[in-house]
């Protein structure tokens, strides 16, 4: 089963993507900043990851080049959420598959993640 690890210091907004997620059959799971997202990824060896920018301790682009030089995480897909910093992602189309902008349309992030990593192996659609 595809895993997606979620990562961001809003839980509101990683609680509604895990229920979305959740709801299309992939497993999820979470953490609240860049270093705890590397330490879960480790651990659950996800297919996808979304991250949000500004966390604390680690922010989202500190963590996606982290991720890029891990051999094993290469090219593991990343997508960027964010507030004001969406262009910071945009220029940079080596960490991230996509970016999007909060408030983000919840159908175009699943829409993504079906196109990057197909759908969930017990997809109920």
């Amino acid at each position: 089963m595809s895993t997606i690890l979620i990562v961001d210091d809003e839980f509101m907004i990683a609680n509604i993507l895990e229920l979305a997620f959740e709801d299309e059959g992939y497993e999820v799971a979470k953490a609240a900043n860049g270093r705890k997202g590397l330490e879960v990824l480790e651990r659950e060896r996800p297919a996808l990851v979304i991250t949000d920018f500004m966390m604390p301790v680690m922010d989202g682009l500190e963590m996606a080049r982290k991720i890029r030089e891990h051999p094993l995480h290469k090219h593991l897909p990343i997508l960027l959420m964010s507030g004001a910093q969406g262009s910071i992602g945009r220029a940079t189309p080596e960490l991230f598959a996509a970016v999007f902008d909060k408030p983000f349309e919840i159908l175009k992030v699943i829409a993504k993640v079906r196109e990057l990593i197909g759908p969930a192996d017990n997809s109920p659609h």
